[in-house]
């Protein structure tokens, strides 16, 4: 279970870069956090999911895998960005709140759920 997170984390290191650097980009062109946050997730999630499919959990990436991967993880993004939104929270304490729940969440999610083996 420790290698499986410490390969999650590698690729949550990467896809949190992409998530900021488009997160900032749409800011400074005056986005609403809500859909900053989420439209960042959107692309680095994609990135996110192949490279956890592949590398991680050497498993199929299926279009209904990526599909619930997005879902649960996009509410998550934009359920927290809306909560910034309502509650004025700096941007900066919203990408980091939002990169610490989503690592956790994200990869207990991806492995008892999306990428979960059969047995």
């Amino acid at each position: 279970m420790l290698k499986l997170f410490s390969r999650f984390l590698s690729v949550g290191i990467i896809n949190t870069l992409i998530h900021w650097m488009v997160f900032a980009a749409l800011y400074s062109l005056n986005t609403r956090q809500w859909l900053a946050n989420l439209l960042a997730f959107i692309v680095a999630v994609t990135f996110s999911f192949f490279a956890n499919a592949r590398w991680t959990f050497k498993a199929e990436a299926t279009t209904f895998r990526y599909v619930i991967f997005v879902a649960f993880m996009g509410m998550m993004a934009a359920g927290i960005g809306s909560f910034a939104d309502h509650t004025h929270i700096n941007p900066i304490i919203t990408l980091i709140s939002f990169s610490i729940i989503s690592l956790i969440f994200g990869f207990i999610y991806s492995n008892f759920i999306v990428f979960r083996v059969k047995k």
